[in-house]
This record gives structure tokens, sequence and C-alpha cells, in this order.
């Protein structure tokens, strides 16, 4: 273990694992909510949205969950309000009110399938790992809306030409919902360990992991969050998704001293 690089990353994590982080975060959304329902149904689309500009990513978060659904997600998902959404109405970048009538729809239906649960942890509690979480997902959304898969649905699955996509939103929601240090995450669900979940790795965070000597692969993809979680497991095998805000913080210091 490099115990010098270690220390750096937690004292990164300590800096910016805070309450303050909150606000500029979509995180901040489903931390409006209290039930249990409305908070995954509040996380699920955050994360969904969460790429590109930060400021648009809060604007198409305030745009469902309080313009469209009333401050109501799951309410308005179980009573199909998502029917009267424009398809046509922008959302944030490509994703537009059609999209959001999608996963509406594979999200009643994912509810509705999960029986006593009444919650979306039962497609990950008990799973070999969490890809095959998010693969029963996915294939319950693509069920409900006739067999058609959505651009903005990843799929983790890998094949002979391709590494399988690293699902960057997908584990994202998976560490708010199950991480649960009372601070920045949210952490109600209890049947999926923290130890098992994956570094939510898009473009940035890859880069970050090479400079720091973390990552070898040079694609973005599963095998690529896959080699970078195995690496942060060695400094906190318990919880190694709390140094996604080491390496946002680490990208965020390099930002500063840029000319």
């Amino acid at each position: 273990m490099n115990k010098e690089l270690k220390a750096k990353l937690d004292a990164l994590v300590e800096r910016f694992n805070t309450p303050a982080f909150i606000e500029n975060d979509p995180v901040k959304f489903p931390r409006m909510f209290t039930e249990r329902q409305d908070i995954e149904v509040a996380a699920f689309l955050c994360a969904l949205i969460a790429w590109g500009n930060r400021k648009q990513i809060l604007n198409g978060c305030q745009k469902m969950l309080f313009d469209i659904m009333e401050g109501q997600p799951y309410d308005f998902v179980m009573g199909d309000g998502w029917r009267t959404i424009d398809p046509e109405i922008n959302i944030h970048r490509t994703f537009f009110g059609r999209d959001l009538q999608y996963m509406c729809k594979g999200l009643q239906w994912a509810f509705n399938v999960s029986n006593e649960w009444d919650s979306l942890e039962f497609a990950f509690a008990g799973q070999p790992d969490m890809w095959k979480g998010i693969e029963t997902l996915r294939s319950l959304f693509i069920h409900a809306n006739d067999g058609k898969p959505s651009k903005h649905l990843s799929n983790p699955a890998i094949n002979r030409h391709k590494g399988g996509s690293a699902c960057k939103r997908f584990n994202l929601m998976l560490r708010w919902l199950v991480r649960a240090d009372g601070i920045v995450d949210i952490g109600i669900w209890h049947d999926v360990k923290p130890s098992s979940l994956f570094i939510p790795l898009d473009v940035h965070v890859g880069r970050i992991g090479r400079e720091l000597g973390l990552l070898a692969r040079k694609q973005d993809d599963r095998l690529a969050v896959e080699e970078l979680t195995d690496k942060l497991r060695d400094f906190d095998i318990q919880d190694p998704c709390k140094y996604d805000f080491a390496l946002f913080g680490y990208g965020e210091s390099l930002k500063h001293k840029q000319p």
C-alpha cells in the first residue's frame, strides 16, 4: 500500500465530504425528501442526468422533480402522471420528456414487481455484485417499455469487443443510497453494503485515477471501474467509494493551479 497516497486521499475526503458539498451537487435533490420511495425516485432520476455542466444538471433536476412532478415523485410515477409529460420538452441536453416518460414507466414496473420491498433495493440485494443488480434493473425498464432499451441506461455487460459500460450514473445512484456516513450520501439501503460499491467513473475521474497511478487501463469502461475500485479497496476495504470525494477534490485542486 502507498501510505503517502492514502494519507493524501484521506485528507481530501475529509475536506470535500462535508455538508457544504451538498448545495452545488445533484445529491441535494433526493435529500429534500423524507419518504423512502420519493428518495429512490429522485436519486435515480437525478443521477441519470448527472453529466455535463453542473448548473444545467441542477436545473434539470429541479425541472423533473418540482416543475413536472410537483414535488411528489413517487406518487407521480405510480399514479401515471408521466402520461401527461410533453415528450418534446427538453430536460437536460439529450434527455427529453419522452425519456422521462420511459424512466417513469420503468420505475412504476420496478416498484410493482418489488412486492413487499416496495423499493428498488430488491434489484441489488443478494446479487453477486452490483453489475448484476444494474442488469436486473435495466432489464425491468426494457420489459416495461415493450422491449425497447434506452440510450440513457448504460449496459455493463462485457463482450469480446468491449469492456462494458462504466455505468457511472447507476454507480452514483448506488453511492447515494448505500453509503451512510451521515454527511453527504443518504444511506437508506441496508441490504447492500458500501464494500460492494463501485466507483462512479467518468472521463474526469479516469484522468485523475491515471495521474495518481491508480488506473492503468486507458478506456473508461467497466474493467477500468473494477481496476480503480480494487486499488481504492486497498485504502479502505469496507468503503472504497468514499474516495470518490477525494478524486473529485483532487481534480478541483488541479483546476485552481491552472493559469
